[in-house]
């Protein structure tokens, strides 16, 4: 059996969750998550995540609950995992996103009250709480600190194609996620793209199960060069650098009161 939990809507304290309730409006918070995950009872469990993120601390107790299940657990982005919800994301066994989700990471952000002294400690404390999110970066994505934080505060929004590429997702759902990577200067030149490989590869099998059952059925050195010689054209155009998937503008940002991950 396989338990679904959904995190909706913005990630929320214990103490707000009823007035979301009472207004009849979708948020997620760490006891209710808690909760399902106690009902779920080490059952495989799928997280479905739409949400833009919210208060830290709620979102590390909800990481750390996801963490600590003894079950299966995998996420599937179906929408949006920003902020708080991307390292939410993270603390399944499994990550996978739709090919229309997105994630979204930045830095943490806060509302500070007081002199010099009382702002110089709110900054102090904002850079901790980034320290502390992209450790769970780290383990999701094997990337180093320092870039990470580099991502975070450029606030950087990913598709799908660089959410893989990144190590954010490991799979993209309905789609062959066989990926290959490569240890060469200039994003890997010359190298014939795995669909091409494919391609041959088909045209291959096609040429042997058509043909008839004599030496002309066998694929030769000679055939295979002449076969090659017909993708020049396609395997130039193949080896052209790809454009970047579009960059989006950032959501407008709002101020809460307390220190949170928000849009």
């Amino acid at each position: 059996m396989t338990v679904k939990i959904e995190i909706n809507g913005p990630i929320v304290s214990n103490d707000d969750a009823w007035i979301y309730e009472w207004f009849e409006m979708e948020a997620t918070w760490p006891r209710k998550v808690i909760q399902e995950l106690d009902k779920a009872n080490g059952e495989n469990v799928i997280v479905s995540i739409n949400s833009p993120g919210g208060y830290v601390w709620d979102g590390s107790e909800i990481y750390t609950a996801l963490k600590s299940y003894p079950g299966y657990t995998e996420s599937q982005i179906v929408g949006l995992a920003a902020s708080a919800a991307s390292f939410i994301a993270s603390a399944t066994n499994k990550t996978r996103i739709a090919p229309t989700g997105q994630i979204m990471i930045h830095n943490a952000s806060s509302i500070g009250f007081g002199d010099h002294r009382d702002m110089t400690k709110t900054a102090e404390r904002l850079k901790v709480t980034d320290r502390t999110i992209v450790n769970a970066y780290i383990l999701k994505t094997g990337k180093s600190e320092e870039e990470l934080l580099n991502m975070m505060a450029e606030e950087t929004w990913m598709g799908p194609q660089q959410a893989l590429e990144f190590g954010f997702v490991d799979e993209i759902m309905f789609a062959d996620n066989t990926v290959k990577f490569a240890a060469s200067a200039a994003n890997s030149p010359g190298l014939i793209p795995q669909p091409v490989i494919d391609g041959i590869r088909n045209k291959i099998k096609n040429k042997e199960d058509n043909a008839p059952d004599n030496q002309d059925s066998v694929v030769t050195k000679e055939s295979l060069q002449q076969m090659l010689a017909k993708f020049k054209d396609e395997l130039k155009n193949e080896l052209q650098p790809k454009p970047k998937e579009p960059e989006q503008a950032p959501a407008a940002k709002r101020n809460l009161s307390k220190l949170f991950l928000n849009l």
